[in-house]
């Protein structure tokens, strides 16, 4: 495959294993990737997994030609991409690897070798002249292991980006890429976000038209969109507004609360709700739904003095990878001395910025009035820190550069302007104009603030008589009213008062602050 002119793919899809390191289901199986830089020097880029020795081989032999590589590119020593190091090297024995200094100590443990008559050592800012192509070399520690660099191709923009912006699944298989690059990063890099947030830093200074993982597809188009999703897990934000319950449940009375639970939140307009049974889900997904939304409810029974073993799993899950800037609600059930709360609290202690409810439900065995009335109080504050609950605007009169040509205020300005005759209703309307400036400063704001469902009155507050806002615009035209210039038609019927618009904003001022 044709990544660019000089650039091939050589990796390989694994449709054989069930378990990825050992832990994480791959319904779709795995790609190895390397690569081929073909210039008057050849660099291949890291070699594939032990399974797949000759396939690999014979894929390079293919896009070489009949030539023989220069160098082996060596970014990371996890066996999945290192296995076939020295199977290369007995294959192209006048090739050199390239490599950091640590990657050399781990192949002496891998291999009883670190190449020591055939080998480069690169470190942050090195580089390697292949002709038309020069690679720099990135350093990357812990991302996810302490050897890696990354490798950036100045002439064809290409980032090599060893594990960063891998997936799970093969490459011959068509899936939304989000979903298993997040459960990949979540579960295996997702401990390391401010060594990710790091190399973001570096790779921004870089102008990079596609990015080759070690896994997964090659990404070519709309690259922010990759970005923006690995600046967001790294740095332990929300990438998505919902709740998640994750529980464990032993006859099926906690089970049953968060089930009413859930009804609850949808209810009260929770834009996701997901509800994860800890002992029959994939627990990776799990946690990977844990850092993706922005609130979490663990509900659980009391277990031999401690908490069921999935929800401890569960939560160790989140500990070791940097759980933070969350939102966390707690469900507990025991028959006598009910101490699940207090444990889970507990095993979240050392992670940061950590926002607990004010309510913790405590269910004695089953549901009750009580605890019912304590899940209501919970559904009512998980969906109140949204900000916004559910707000009806009633928006007013609202005038800027988008408005029509012959709305009023845009008339009379041209008219002025022109020195024609502006013609108009009677005139003695109670009116409120905002501008659109203005209008949307209060709906940033209202978003913001409002923590309380309701209705809100969307307007300037300085209601007066529609004609004196046309004489505030001929006195700043300096127009006057000479030779009739301006026409108002007395249309309003004899007995009926002209209709008038006179918002109350006295809500809107006190939730936003704000004065247009």
């Amino acid at each position: 495959m044709e990544i660019t002119k000089d650039i091939r793919y050589v990796g390989v899809n694994d449709h054989e294993v069930d378990l990825f390191e050992g832990q994480y289901v791959v319904p779709n199986g795995m790609a190895y990737n390397s690569y081929v830089i073909l210039d008057e020097k050849i660099a291949v880029m890291d070699t594939v997994d032990r399974n797949f020795t000759h396939e690999w081989l014979d894929n390079i032999a293919a896009v070489l030609g009949g030539r023989k590589p220069d160098y082996l590119v060596v970014q990371h020593m996890e066996p999945d991409h290192s296995a076939n190091i020295a199977n290369f090297m007995k294959i192209y024995p006048e090739a050199t690897v390239v490599s950091s200094e640590k990657a050399f100590v781990m192949m002496q443990n891998f291999f009883g070798t670190d190449f020591a008559d055939g080998r480069i050592v690169v470190k942050e800012g090195d580089t390697l002249n292949l002709g038309k192509h020069t690679l720099t070399f990135v350093a990357a520690p812990m991302v996810h292991w302490p050897e890696v660099i990354v490798t950036y191709d100045s002439t064809d923009k290409v980032l090599f980006a060893a594990d960063g912006f891998g997936k799970f699944g093969a490459n011959d298989v068509e899936e939304d890429w989000a979903c298993e690059a997040r459960r990949y990063y979540i579960g295996i890099v997702g401990k390391y976000g401010a060594q990710v947030q790091a190399l973001l830093k570096k790779a921004s200074g870089l102008e990079i038209e596609k990015i080759c993982p070690l896994h997964g597809p090659v990404l070519t188009e709309n690259l922010g969109y990759y970005l923006n999703l690995y600046n967001t897990w790294s740095s332990y934000g929300v990438e998505s507004e919902g709740i998640v319950i994750a529980y464990t449940s032993v006859y099926g009375n906690t089970k049953r609360a968060v089930e009413v639970l859930e009804e609850k939140l949808k209810a009260k307009g929770c834009p996701k709700v997901v509800v994860c049974d800890l002992a029959r889900c994939d627990m990776a997904e799990a946690v990977e739904d844990a850092f993706r939304y922005g609130r979490l409810v663990l509900a659980t029974t009391t277990y031999n003095a401690d908490i069921f073993p999935f929800m401890k799993e569960f939560i160790h899950h989140l500990t070791e990878r940097n759980f933070q800037n969350r939102t966390i609600g707690l469900i507990e059930n025991g028959s006598w001395a009910p101490l699940a709360a207090k444990t889970m609290k507990n095993m979240l202690s050392g992670c940061k910025n950590l926002t607990f409810t004010d309510t913790t439900v405590k269910i004695m065995s089953a549901l009750n009035e009580s605890s019912s009335a304590q899940l209501e109080e919970l559904a009512e504050e998980l969906c109140k820190q949204y900000g916004m609950l559910c707000i009806w605007t009633r928006t007013f009169s609202v005038f800027g550069i988008n408005d029509g040509a012959n709305a009023m205020i845009p008339y009379a300005l041209g008219q002025f302007i022109k020195g024609e005759k502006a013609y108009f209703s009677e005139g003695t309307q109670m009116w409120d104009y905002l501008y659109e400036d203005d209008a949307g400063q209060y709906f940033y704001l209202l978003g913001d603030k409002m923590n309380e469902s309701g209705v809100i009155h969307v307007a300037s507050g300085d209601h007066r008589l529609l004609k004196s806002y046309i004489m505030e615009m001929a006195d700043v035209l300096n127009a006057t009213d000479g030779n009739g210039m301006f026409q108002y038609e007395l249309t309003a019927s004899v007995g009926r008062k002209p209709k008038g618009i006179q918002p109350d904003v006295s809500k809107l001022r006190r939730i936003t602050g704000y004065m247009p």
